[in-house]
């Protein structure tokens, strides 16, 4: 679904000759190697250690995390003592920073020792109201306004679907008139996102808007360009999101980059593979359309390593950040810019992963120089449950294989008994 989006302003405002963020001088970037968990768990006492290395444990079987994730969602429905200071205390400890940004700030200071950046994902799910949209775009305005109070906090981020209708979202992308009703609630949310775009400008903070399902993904995308187009004029400060898993996003991206060069403002880029696999393949089925996700995972993962390839072609242009788990594209990326006389820590390029998962990315990649930082959701503990058990859910065993975090963790508690 390619856009034809052309902003009025766009038009108006001349091409910036050159990019104002301009990189240091290229370094060669100290060893690198994801296998090094002396690097990667090195914020963990022995004690945090055995306790992460116990809850993957648990995760990694699958019989136990499907039994306990319905007793979880049952406890907390009930109100059963104790059940929320013992998951805010285990799984809620291990992937989220706190139910308040006051209580996330602790994490962010520890992150921050190591040179590793906090992304604070407010991660509640909307109700469907004015007054929970309202409620939602007033908490990321207070992550935009930690972000600029800290040093540690090189972004924020939001849903459109957390302050927007998402049936009115998907009418739009399908070419329906509105009813009047809908016009105004829809003025509303276009007033929501142009008040993060905003304060994000005006706070210099950088702003990822994630990517959602397909069928209402255009017209997401012609938001954020047309907020691109007002607010990238000096710096890529509104981000957006391309799942890579959808075989169209490639070329999304390059002609997003054309009409972003043509229109004179700059490119700000979230690259991950995706989050919507079996939903996209079952709606697709339902309407007789085509799926829009590659056939095989290899063609997602060479999807995502062209688009690296393509972003540092185009650094003069776009501000990127590789959101990503994989380590093979990580790396990929460091070679890359390595190529392109890049230093390690340009501040065009980011790496970025889920709080509680792949450190042995983030760290090795913070030590080395990258740019890095962890997304880490907060939230009241019942609202995030629906995240924590995606969580659980990957960190399972799958035909017998013990998940990768579990491994790393195993290896650095017999590296630590070993000294």
């Amino acid at each position: 679904m390619p856009f034809t989006f052309v902003s009025s302003f766009a038009r108006l405002t001349p091409t910036p000759a050159a990019h104002p963020m301009t990189p240091a001088p290229a370094t060669q970037a100290p060893p690198l190697s994801f296998e090094d968990t002396r690097v990667a768990f090195a914020s963990k006492s022995d004690f945090q250690l055995r306790k992460v290395y116990g809850l993957f444990a648990a995760m990694n079987n699958g019989t136990l995390v499907k039994t306990g994730s319905g007793l979880m969602k049952s406890a907390l429905k009930w109100g059963i003592p104790g059940t929320k200071f013992l998951i805010k205390h285990s799984i809620f400890e291990q992937f989220c920073g706190g139910e308040t940004i006051a209580e996330c700030r602790p994490v962010t200071t520890e992150l921050g020792k190591y040179h590793i950046g906090t992304i604070l994902d407010y991660s509640v799910e909307g109700e469907g109201s004015d007054a929970s949209y309202d409620r939602t775009r007033d908490e990321v305005l207070a992550t935009i306004d930690e972000a600029h109070r800290s040093a540690h906090i090189p972004f924020s981020v939001f849903k459109v679907t957390g302050v927007a209708d998402v049936a009115i979202l998907e009418k739009i992308q399908a070419g329906q008139l509105l009813t009047p009703a809908e016009e105004a609630a829809h003025n509303r949310a276009l007033a929501r996102v142009e008040a993060l775009c905003a304060r994000a400008h005006q706070h210099g903070v950088r702003l990822f808007i994630d990517a959602e399902e397909s069928w209402f993904q255009h017209t997401i995308d012609l938001l954020t360009y047309d907020m691109m187009a007002k607010y990238n004029r000096e710096k890529a400060i509104v981000w957006n999101t391309y799942q890579l898993y959808r075989h169209d996003r490639l070329d999304a991206l390059k002609q997003a980059h054309d009409t972003a060069a043509e229109a004179g403002y700059y490119l700000g880029v979230k690259l991950v593979r995706g989050a919507y696999m079996e939903k996209e393949a079952r709606v697709a089925k339902q309407r007789g359309q085509q799926n829009p996700i590659n056939p095989t995972k290899q063609a997602t993962d060479d999807l995502y390593d062209e688009s690296l390839r393509y972003c540092i072609d185009h650094i003069d242009r776009i501000s990127f950040c590789a959101g990503t788990h994989n380590e093979a594209s990580s790396l990929l990326l460091t070679q890359l810019m390595q190529q392109a006389g890049l230093a390690p820590g340009d501040p065009r390029v980011w790496f970025a992963q889920l709080y509680g998962m792949s450190d042995n990315l983030t760290y090795n990649l913070a030590n080395a120089g990258y740019n890095t930082a962890k997304y880490l959701p907060y939230g009241p503990v019942a609202a995030v449950m629906p995240y924590l058990l995606r969580r659980a859910d990957e960190n399972t065993a799958i035909a017998g294989q013990t998940s990768r975090e579990f491994l790393l963790v195993q290896k650095e508690l017999r590296r630590r008994q070993s000294n």
